[in-house]
């Protein structure tokens, strides 16, 4: 494992609170979202009918920015958390999340709850001085 990968897992291998950009008919649109990091990827709990679904849908270039960190990438519907090919996923993510998941917000029982992977194609992290980049 790479010192960038360590630093990542140490760094984003919990819940995380990123700032997500997407673009739509040119305009940026920036929210912040809560993120687990694993193998390249964040993943993150949303609605399929949401803003940043729709505009992701229309074009996948994403960006990311958090602690000391920014990244571009490409976002992808997962689909529903309760599928079965997520069933793993979802439990981490259950686990990551649990300070929150069960506060009435987020509904299990409906497909249109997904699982937003956004896979880094480049990013920039610095940690103590140090510079690293994907």
């Amino acid at each position: 494992m790479s010192d960038m990968e360590k630093i990542m897992v140490e760094r984003f291998g919990k819940d995380s609170i990123l700032a997500l950009a997407t673009v739509e008919d040119g305009m940026p649109h920036v929210r912040s979202v809560n993120a687990y990091y694993e193998n390249g990827s964040f993943y993150v709990i949303t609605y399929a009918l949401s803003g940043k679904m729709r505009q992701i849908g229309k074009n996948p270039a994403v960006a990311l920015a958090g602690d000391w960190y920014t990244a571009q990438g490409a976002g992808e519907s997962l689909g529903w958390v309760g599928a079965p090919e997520n069933a793993a996923i979802t439990a981490k993510l259950q686990q990551v999340f649990a300070s929150w998941i069960d506060n009435g917000h987020t509904n299990f029982g409906d497909v249109n709850t997904i699982i937003l992977r956004i896979r880094v194609t480049s990013a920039v992290l610095f940690d103590h001085g140090r510079r690293y980049e994907l």
